[in-house]
């Protein structure tokens, strides 16, 4: 069944960002999610998705997702799409973390890790899990403005996508 939402002019086709990421918005906006639970999903997929512990961020959005009763494919979808940010920003949270301590950095290496978690991982455990910690703790502190901050970004956008569709009802 057609919606009016899907009869909405398209500039370029089917474009990647349309099919990907906005035609499944407007089938959630559609489907009677508001555009404010939509926002804080967006909000917390972005922010879940650049927490600072490798192999986490999907259990996160699973345990958030469900305690907070969001909308588990664009949570996931936001949190995919924030991987290279996740990457990028893993050394500057935990960084930052050591900033916040007063610790000197550690030095970090990728091969080096690898070799020491190989040796010996409770060493490298207690080497380097204070480094996660203090990471997680930056993380913590910049997602007290990272959320309401995506979510202030974003609501705008999706009430316009709920006018656009009611326009053409």
């Amino acid at each position: 069944m057609s919606t009016a939402i899907d009869n909405l002019p398209q500039k370029s086709g089917k474009s990647r960002l349309n099919r990907w990421i906005i035609q499944p918005i407007k089938k959630q906006l559609t489907s009677g999610i508001t555009p404010e639970k939509l926002s804080w999903t967006i909000a917390l997929g972005i922010t879940l998705g650049i927490f600072p512990i490798m192999g986490t961020t999907s259990a996160l959005c699973l345990l958030f997702g469900f305690l907070l009763k969001l909308n588990q494919p664009i949570l996931h979808l936001f949190k995919t799409l924030s991987y290279p940010l996740h990457l990028g920003l893993i050394l500057v949270f935990i960084r930052l973390g050591q900033n916040l301590h007063g610790v000197p950095p550690i030095p970090f290496s990728i091969p080096e890790m690898m070799s020491r978690f190989k040796d010996s991982p409770t060493e490298f455990a207690r080497d380097f899990g204070l480094a996660a910690w203090y990471g997680i703790q930056a993380w913590a502190l910049a997602a007290i403005i990272l959320i309401p901050a995506l979510r202030h970004a974003s609501l705008p956008l999706l009430r316009k996508l709920v006018r656009k569709k009611e326009a053409f009802a």
